[in-house]
């Protein structure tokens, strides 16, 4: 890790200035959260920040506020504080349940929202420094090598997957991200807010180097919503999710009026599942229909040489998160 210069903003426009004036010098500057994974990414060298800018010292950026319209969640908010609140429990389980997922609790007691729908690729060719897409080569190790945690679904030329749990969470609850930049604030659907590889080959998301994810919005829950997230693991802790699957559905009784349903671990952004969803609307969902979609919800699966024990898993996923939660009183 080499030297740097730290700098604590006190609010998120003197942090995009922060930003802005080291990049005029010609210097690399990061912004810094709960900082968990950027640590690790400057310990490996594949980031290398000659200015680190500091969030902590922005005030209410930690903050839950609700209203009749939803809920503001602030971008710093720990993945622990998230998953105990009694409101997110209550109204967004889904959400509550993903961010309970993540790591470890040391790691969730630290770890930020924004941190952690932020957060860069896991695969060992990135964090190893190799000369792949993701650090600005023109290969994808992966395509031929080590590919048993990649991406079946939307890969190409990088097979990375997303490694966020609260990322599908979100984008199955129909959010909104608020970024404070250099041209002011913005609000992003969450399911705008990713970028596949054909798009973009070295960034995962729309963020440019002076950009804040400051803040997430979430629409009221509609009567009758039930939600969850389901999550595979390769060990018990310290791990992504080799499969995981969000489910929002909006129930008339036993009548599905409308599902969101978004994978996660098996595609370089939270992968959505429209046709799934267009099969249960209006329907009770019902061991065969459950079936069926999940035979659906594999149709454009695309593996690799070593991943495709990935297909039956989300199978077996959506199938069972689907009956379970359609079962819930």
């Amino acid at each position: 890790m080499k030297a740097f210069a730290h700098a604590n903003a006190r609010d998120l426009k003197q942090a995009v200035t922060l930003a802005e004036q080291a990049h005029r010098e010609g210097q690399a500057a990061s912004f810094a959260g709960g900082g968990s994974d950027l640590l690790a990414l400057m310990k490996e060298r594949t980031v290398a920040p000659d200015v680190l800018v500091s969030l902590k010292t922005v005030k209410g950026l930690d903050r839950v506020t609700t209203s009749a319209g939803g809920m503001d969640i602030g971008g710093l908010i720990t993945l622990d504080a998230l998953s105990k609140h009694p409101t997110v429990r209550g109204r967004y389980a889904v959400l509550a349940e993903a961010a309970d997922g993540v790591a470890t609790p040391q790691i969730r007691n630290v770890g930020t929202l924004a941190g952690n729908v932020c957060q860069r690729p896991w695969c060992w060719y990135f964090r190893n420094g190799f000369p792949c897409f993701k650090n600005g080569g023109r290969t994808c190790f992966s395509v031929t090598g080590e590919n048993q945690f990649h991406a079946i679904f939307g890969g190409g030329p990088s097979y990375i997957v997303h490694p966020s749990d609260t990322a599908p969470a979100l984008v199955a609850l129909d959010a909104k991200f608020r970024i404070v930049g250099p041209s002011g604030e913005r609000l992003v659907q969450a399911a705008d807010f990713f970028v596949l590889p054909r798009d973009n080959a070295a960034r995962e998301n729309i963020l440019g180097p002076e950009d804040v994810l400051a803040s997430v919005q979430i629409p009221a829950a509609r009567p009758g919503t039930r939600s969850t997230y389901h999550k595979i693991l390769d060990r018990e802790a310290w791990t992504h999710a080799v499969v995981s699957a969000a489910i929002v559905l909006e129930m008339d009784r036993d009548e599905c009026r409308s599902a969101r349903i978004v994978l996660g671990g098996v595609a370089p952004i939270p992968w959505r599942l429209p046709e799934v969803e267009r099969l249960l609307a209006g329907q009770r969902i019902t061991p065969d229909l459950a079936a069926k979609a999940s035979d659906v919800a594999v149709a454009d699966a695309r593996p690799l040489e070593k991943n495709a024990y990935k297909i039956p898993l989300t199978k077996g996923v959506v199938r069972r998160t689907l009956l379970e939660l359609a079962g819930r009183a």
